[in-house]
């Protein structure tokens, strides 16, 4: 996994997790304004501001609660409404309403699987784009050229912002790009 680290709109380091945390000691982790980034999601993780260090985010002490299902094979029961209809054709299908479900989440799942690619890429664009350059101008307009998949139009919007959250950003729009081909 990649992440990324910003001190303000400055690009500290880009890297795996422990290159990243090093940069951000070396460039004094107390100096404020310090957000990392998971590359492949646009989610920032929280840093510990003692260290520098992405903060823990599972307590090992946390209570783990007994599950249903068939936990050895991963199983997990969860709620599904669906019309009288349904159930009933489900009902009729080898090996049970759960035994269809699952297949027909794995067609499914297969048959999209670019698609799901392109929108978490263009959702991580997205996140990263509303923290850094949320209140930059032409940010809206930006957003409507990622959405559009207007690929010149955003990079000429982002262009306008600082050099590296536009490099960044343009990064992480040529991932989309390339899932969405």
């Amino acid at each position: 996994m990649s992440f990324t680290a910003f001190r303000g709109v400055r690009c500290i380091a880009t890297g795996d997790l422990a290159q990243v945390s090093l940069a951000i000691e070396a460039a004094d982790p107390h100096a404020g304004d310090l957000l990392l980034f998971d590359d492949r999601t646009g989610r920032a993780v929280d840093v510990d501001p003692r260290t520098g260090r992405p903060a823990a985010t599972d307590s090992p002490d946390a209570p783990t609660r007994p599950s249903r299902g068939r936990p050895k094979l991963g199983v997990v029961a969860r709620e599904v409404t669906l019309l009288p209809r349904h159930w009933e054709w489900l009902a009729g299908q080898p090996g049970g309403a759960s035994a269809a479900l699952r297949r027909l989440v794995e067609d499914a799942s297969r048959s999209s699987r670019g698609a799901d690619r392109a929108r978490a890429a263009q959702e991580a664009v997205h996140r990263v784009m509303t923290t850094l350059a949320g209140d930059l101008p032409g940010y809206e307009e930006a957003l409507r050229s990622l959405y559009a998949r207007d690929d010149a139009g955003f990079d000429a919007l982002v262009g306008a912002w600082p050099e590296d959250v536009a490099a960044y950003l343009r990064r992480l729009a040529q991932a989309e790009r390339q899932a969405r081909t």
